[in-house]
């Protein structure tokens, strides 16, 4: 890796060995920088406050390989990225603003896209993930996890069938809760829908009626206009002298025709006076038709002023016109016949939660017996571990238990809580030494003893979970002594099968380390090219003896710096 502008560091070039890489410094040297760095490259939280001061962003490149075929280079492929000789060279920017950028094998891609890769290629492990795994919820994550499909099947159908009951039993609480509310609702729709049928409105009959109402309401003036336009247009048999419409163009017409054939134009213009006098003829017909037809009926005109006020009380309470109200009725049929249909409802959901928990006590039972089997086989693993890690008498034991409720499913006989993970609540005892009783890790670890634990625990996960490399930061605090030898002790046989990077203040375990990384500031207080330095030869045991007492040139210090490395020589 190469970090820029990342904290104290100024621009260093970090060289990790492909088996195991111990990076080791003062206090406040930037150690942690190499784990942040590559917690940058693998998709992490961009935190501007890591940008050094006065510089206008954090730079992180990296070189990764990655195994032909891997699951982590075919998804790199799929994002545009390419492979340089089996390697991925990936590349994170931190703005001092808080801008992020991410690029891998010379694409620009999402963040999140490091963070998929991540899954496959590094397993990260800090103080921070033991007091994670402290909580029984994080106990049972990481039995299912080492457990793998044999809790993953059944879990995934116990979570299916655990939804659906949850949503059926909130339409139930629904409909049992709103019953008076429903009621209501329902009583109101019937009595909308009764009065709509009482009156049988049909589409468009308002328009219809408000058309007729004006037609009767002024039948004798449309009555008596009708009359004289038709005697304007067709003359008054009362009156035989006077002029009218049609009379005048037959004689226009007549005019025309006896010299219609001089002139073409002449005659164009007489057949038109002759369309002219058709038309009339027909205007007049209608006029005569329409007057007789006229009815001026008080009580039709009655009847249809009575309608109209009864469509008027529909239309106030149910819609703006009767289109409106019939939709209305519609509707409220639609969801009348849904509440009425709630006691065959109650019935329904009441038959699919009884099987539904039914199903999920034999789902969550089955997953119970899975994971009595793993806690076994993962309780075993870690004290087996645990006794290359110096503690040769503690035993590790993994409780899986359930809690009495009343409100929960019956398993076997007796009625337990369930959530979204089953029934079961896991928990990691240990008993440090023979005749000591089982206590949660929480409770009966020193920090020391926690710490081996937690190593013992992702060894185990690294033997059913293997990823490429393995980032442990400082996860030997509170560890001393033969402790920390028997610690750099396992990690190094961890490093025969993958990469394992540790951040570590205790010589014993950087001693086992193939490459030993020194983070050192210059006087300014900052990290520079050569402030990460390659330990060899003298340079490593002059760091050991500070590491183990303060002092490099301390002969005592120096003579046990040695004998460690021989030791961890003889050992690998």
């Amino acid at each position: 890796m190469r970090i820029r502008s990342l904290g104290v560091i100024d621009d260093a070039v970090v060289e990790l060995s492909p088996g195991f890489t111990a990076v080791t410094g003062e206090t406040g040297a930037g150690k942690t920088m190499v784990v942040t760095s590559l917690g940058l490259l693998l998709g992490g939280r961009a935190d501007p406050a890591l940008v050094r001061l006065g510089a206008k962003s954090a730079v992180v490149e990296g070189r990764i390989t990655v195994p032909e075929g891997a699951a982590a280079a075919l998804r790199a492929e799929e994002a545009g990225a390419e492979l340089d000789d089996g390697a991925l060279l990936v590349s994170r920017t931190v703005s001092a603003e808080g801008r992020s950028r991410a690029h891998l094998g010379g694409r620009s891609v999402p963040v999140g896209v490091l963070a998929e890769l991540a899954d496959e290629l590094v397993a990260v492990h800090g103080q921070s993930d033991q007091q994670g795994l402290l909580k029984p919820a994080r106990q049972r994550g990481a039995l299912d996890r080492y457990a793998g499909d044999a809790v993953a099947v059944p879990l995934a159908k116990y979570t299916a069938a655990y939804r659906r009951l949850r949503a059926v039993s909130a339409e139930l609480d629904e409909i049992t809760t709103r019953a008076r509310e429903r009621a209501q609702e329902a009583d109101m729709l019937r009595f909308g829908l009764d009065e709509i049928a009482a009156v049988e409105p049909r589409p468009g009959e308002d328009t219809e009626l408000a058309a007729e109402a004006e037609r009767l309401g002024h039948a004798e003036a449309l009555a008596s206009a009708a009359t004289a336009a038709h005697a304007a247009l067709a003359g008054n048999p009362e009156d035989p002298e006077g002029v009218d419409a049609s009379t005048l163009v037959a004689g226009a017409h007549r005019a025309l025709e006896t010299v219609r054939t001089h002139d073409p134009a002449l005659a164009a213009l007489a057949d038109r006076i002759g369309e002219i006098g058709i038309l009339l003829a027909d205007v007049a017909g209608e006029l005569a038709g329409y007057a007789d037809d006229l009815d001026a009926d008080p009580l039709r005109l009655a009847a249809v002023e009575e309608r109209r006020a009864a469509l008027t009380q529909l239309t106030r309470k149910y819609g703006e016109d009767v289109g409106a109200v019939l939709a209305w009725a519609e509707a409220g049929a639609a969801r009348l016949a849904e509440l009425e249909g709630d006691d065959d409802r109650l019935e329904e959901l009441t038959a699919e939660r009884d099987a539904l928990r039914a199903e999920l006590a034999g789902l969550a039972r089955a997953l119970t017996e899975a994971r009595v089997e793993a806690a076994a086989r993962f309780a075993a693993a870690v004290t087996e571990e645990l006794a290359s890690l110096a503690m040769p008498h503690a035993r590790v034991t993994i409780d899986v238990r359930q809690t009495d409720d009343p409100d929960g499913v019956e398993i076997d006989g007796r009625t337990v809580a369930y959530g979204p993970a089953g029934v079961d609540e896991v928990e990691l005892l240990l008993a440090p030494h023979p005749g000591a009783p089982a206590r949660p890790i929480a409770k009966g670890a020193s920090g020391g003893e926690l710490s081996r634990v937690m190593l013992a625990v992702e060894v185990v996960f690294a033997g059913t979970d293997p990823v490429p490399t393995y980032l442990f930061d400082e996860v030997d605090a509170g560890v001393g002594g033969k402790a920390a030898v028997e610690i750099g002790r396992r990690l190094a046989k961890l490093a025969k099968s993958a990469q394992v990077v540790v951040v570590t203040h205790l010589p014993q375990v950087a001693a086992f380390a193939d490459r030993q990384l020194l983070v050192e500031k210059t006087h300014d207080g900052s990290v520079t090219r050569s402030g990460v330095q390659v330990l060899e030869g003298e340079d490593r045991v002059r760091e050991l003896s500070r590491m183990l007492a303060g002092q490099e040139d301390s002969q005592t210090a120096r003579a046990h710096a040695e004998e460690l490395l021989a030791t961890a020589r003889a050992d690998t």
